[in-house]
């Protein structure tokens, strides 16, 4: 099956860490830019950041700017997203996804995972 695959979720307290992974199923990760995506319960998916297939061209939601820092690794077929100083509105699925467009436009990117759950509660 042709998707992304996530993993690196879980439950953290307010101002702790989390790492988020991105993998690639039938296809090969270098070839599409990145993003990630974010939906709460009762709320619209959110675009968070992206990174570009090369060069590292990188983007930010300005609810993250400053905490996330997404990296990607090509060799290893990963691209990572550090979180750090997490707070409980950024609880959610997180998504990652590939396009071959640069863009923060949900509809624009072609293969999706099943997502990974953050929660920050203390």
């Amino acid at each position: 099956q042709v998707q992304t695959v996530e993993s690196g979720g879980g439950l953290v307290q307010p101002g702790g860490s989390l790492r988020l992974s991105c993998t690639a199923s039938g296809f090969t990760l270098d070839s599409y830019h990145i993003g990630w995506f974010r939906q709460a319960p009762g709320k619209e998916r959110e675009g968070v950041s992206y990174i570009s297939r090369r060069v590292g061209v990188t983007y930010y939601a300005d609810s993250v700017k400053g905490r996330f820092t997404i990296s990607r690794d090509n060799a290893k077929n990963t691209v990572y997203l550090q979180m750090n100083s997490l707070k409980p509105e950024d609880t959610a699925v997180y998504y990652c996804a590939a396009s071959q467009t640069l863009t923060m436009s949900s509809v624009a990117y072609r293969y999706w995972g099943q997502g990974t759950q953050v929660t920050v509660s203390s």
